[in-house]
């Protein structure tokens, strides 16, 4: 390695977004073409309109995915949860952190580049309004530093309002996953005050979302999300990252075409140093200085370094997707220690969750004994009062039946033995269980089925005590 190589490999790195006196510097990405940047295109409006018909195509008469908060009900793909199911929640959310762990570990950051919804509205919406309204990046750059003017003005005014605009519809879209885009309707044709909760979260998140894509930008992916500072311990050397081909590319030369490169420039490398990867950089980092938590894995470089090397007939893939064992032209791995531990440690997980969900019930059915005293003498018979807590957690009305199983010397007196529920509602069935005080030997288990009507197969069976005196 040249000393000139070693100097430019250990200089300090400064942040893109930040000048040399800590402010910040706003980065303008210069346009770009190329495979990856169409693959990335499709990929986006596929997840947009995925996140829009969510809420909107119903499976088993409810939508696909709606958390009623208010009601506190959820539906899931078909799935009917109520607040008792909340600790499946915690399945849910370790399920999505490991699969985020995994997948990086494999493929380095392609959810930051490819799926994050702060990517895909950025680049897939935000800033194809700010090219449409304010030009390619030198025509920004330019504008911006000249004076006011009242074309820049008019520009700017376009911009802010569609950003505000999509920011509106975005935010509603969002809430409409949680009052359901019925009553999102209902809401929007009626007047502020008669939803204020509706109406403040609706202004607050599009305030969120219009100054994120406005104005702080990178910033949430640099400074707020965490995970861009967990990338030193999720990915190793085997990872899939965007990198630069330093053999390749070392000593950078000048922009000549293949046939007159050996004749100018013999021992140079493909590198140009024409800065195209840079001013496409949406985080306007270089690549060239080696993997960074700025990185979002955008493959941007990769497009603008694939055109300046066809331009220049030399072959793609100076900067390219690889693990950093590969751009070192060692031996890469996908089967590596790290990726046994994840998967046992990924299939023990959703055996677990896959238990943990078959216990969902599509109805509760709890004992509970009311309150007062535990039991009561009733002349030569002990008495013990309970009420069957009953939850219907199907999305349809159903009809349950609750029936005790017999057992000698009780007497079970229900005033009902069969309740019908609404969807998600719940009620109380009282039952009275007696025993003659001479046949109480001690603490005796009771036991009732409760069978919802849908599933006469399936029925669950509820226990409780019965209490009595210690001595006849």
């Amino acid at each position: 390695m040249s000393a000139d190589r070693e100097e430019r490999v250990h200089l300090p790195i400064v942040k893109s977004s930040l000048r040399s006196d800590g402010s910040r510097d706003f980065v303008q990405p210069a346009d770009v073409r190329g495979r990856f940047q169409n693959a990335r295109r499709v990929v986006y409006v596929l997840l947009v309109v995925i996140w829009l018909l969510l809420p909107m195509v119903k499976i088993g008469g409810s939508p696909a995915v709606f958390l009623d908060i208010e009601h506190r009900r959820f539906f899931l793909f078909g799935s009917t949860f109520n607040a008792q199911d909340i600790w499946l929640v915690f399945f849910l959310l370790t399920g999505v952190a490991f699969g985020l762990v995994y997948l990086t570990a494999l493929l380095g950051r392609v959810w930051c580049g490819w799926a994050c919804p702060q990517t895909v509205f950025m680049e897939g919406f935000f800033r194809p309004i700010e090219r449409l309204t304010e030009g390619p990046r030198e025509a920004r750059l330019r504008r911006n530093a000249g004076p006011w003017s009242a074309g820049k003005l008019a520009r700017k005014i376009a911009k802010h309002a569609l950003f505000l605009l999509l920011a509106f519809f975005v935010a509603h879209v969002f809430l409409g996953y949680f009052v359901s885009l019925p009553g999102l309707f209902r809401m929007v044709r009626g007047r502020p005050g008669d939803h204020p909760e509706a109406f403040g979260w609706a202004v607050a998140l599009t305030g969120v979302f219009y100054v994120d894509f406005s104005w702080f930008r990178e910033q949430m992916c640099l400074v707020v999300c965490p995970y861009g500072r967990m990338q030193s311990i999720l990915v190793d050397r085997d990872s899939l990252v965007v990198g630069y081909d330093e053999r390749r590319g070392e000593p950078r030369g000048k922009a000549v075409r293949r046939e007159k490169k050996e004749e100018v420039e013999p021992s140079v490398g493909d590198c140009v140093d024409c800065k195209r990867c840079v001013v496409v950089c949406p985080t306007g980092i270089d690549i060239r200085n080696g993997l960074q938590m700025d990185c979002i894995g955008c493959t941007a470089c990769i497009d603008a370094c694939d055109e300046v090397m066809d331009k220049l007939e030399r072959p793609r893939g100076l900067v390219r997707y690889d693990s950093l064992a590969g751009l070192s032209q060692e031996k890469k791995r996908v089967l590596r220690p790290r990726m046994y531990v994840y998967t046992a440690l990924l299939l023990l997980g959703v055996l677990v969750a896959s238990i943990a969900f078959r216990k969902h019930t599509d109805f509760e059915a709890n004992v509970l004994r009311i309150p007062g005293a535990p039991f009561v003498l009733d002349g030569s018979d002990v008495r013990n009062a309970y009420e069957i807590h009953l939850i219907n957690k199907l999305p349809r009305r159903e009809t349950f039946t609750v029936v005790p199983v017999p057992q000698a010397g009780l007497t079970f007196i229900m005033p009902t033995q069969s309740v019908t529920l609404e969807p998600l509602a719940s009620t109380h069935v009282p039952v009275f269980v007696t025993l003659a005080r001479s046949s109480f030997q001690g603490q005796l288990t009771l036991r009732l089925t409760v069978t919802a009507a849908s599933e006469p197969d399936e029925p669950m069976t509820v226990t409780t005590s019965f209490l009595g005196p210690t001595t006849p």
